[in-house]
């Protein structure tokens, strides 16, 4: 079969326009590269390229026949392609991002649109996408997050495994537990009772910290609801929040 590798070449195509049009980032182009055939493409980038290429299948990806005018009119689709993709992407706020950011914004949103449109791994992709988003809203306040994101970077190879691009010292030790405990995982070398027990600590922990969450939630909803009364508010506006905010502080100190 016909390399497409070489087909692009020929045709002038580059990674960076040919992942604009299908709609992915230019890492998912170098994946759908690597694949055996096109047949092993996703569905819906398949049908896309069948369009660029005007074939019907791969097949008929062997029999083209590269002139002046079936060059023209591929750039004349990819164009138009490039350009619903753009005027997509310009729905989203760079205001305020370097190059750089954008890039990577913009590589990130293919990326993840390309996995939740997986139909045999959507369910799975979703939730691994919602976790993920669970983990940036944390990343202020759990800098573990950041140690996690470039340890698997390094493993899976994007990264130099010397890079520490947070606080050396920690994350180094980090680094280091996370892989013997991946280690012992992979290897099988935990026992079943001992993984069981330490589990089950872990969901303890968590279910206090939650308890612990709510409780203090109801707490400041009684607060709030004390400093509305007392001030004859009775709810918080952009007018009285200053007043709500300083009476609910002023009944904190009082239990102090």
């Amino acid at each position: 079969m016909r390399k497409l590798n070489d087909l692009f070449q020929e045709l002038g195509i580059s990674k960076v326009r040919l992942a604009k049009y299908l709609g992915v980032s230019r890492q998912m182009v170098y994946n759908y590269l690597d694949l055996p055939d096109v047949n092993s493409w996703p569905k819906e980038k398949k049908l896309l390229l069948y369009k660029l290429l005007d074939v019907n299948d791969a097949k008929a990806i062997d029999d083209i026949e590269i002139t002046t005018d079936y060059l023209m009119s591929v750039e004349s689709r990819l164009n138009q392609g490039v350009k619903s993709a753009s005027e997509l992407e310009g729905s989203f706020d760079f205001k305020g991002l370097d190059k750089d950011s954008q890039i990577l914004l913009s590589d990130i949103t293919y990326l993840l649109k390309e996995k939740l449109i997986d139909e045999n791994k959507k369910n799975e992709n979703y939730y691994a996408i919602l976790y993920l988003y669970h983990l940036l809203q944390s990343l202020d306040n759990v800098p573990e997050i950041k140690y996690i994101f470039g340890y698997m970077s390094k493993t899976t190879g994007f990264t130099n495994p010397e890079e520490y691009k947070f606080q050396e010292d920690k994350q180094f030790i980090f680094e280091g537990i996370l892989y013997s405990a991946l280690t012992l995982y992979n290897t099988g070398g935990a026992s079943r009772s001992k993984l069981a027990e330490s589990h089950k600590r872990f969901v303890q922990e968590i279910k206090q910290k939650n308890e612990e969450k709510l409780t203090r939630t109801q707490q400041l909803n009684t607060i709030r609801a004390q400093a509305l009364k007392e001030l004859g508010y009775t709810e918080i506006n952009r007018d009285n929040a200053a007043d709500v905010f300083e009476k609910i502080a002023e009944i904190e100190s009082r239990k102090v």
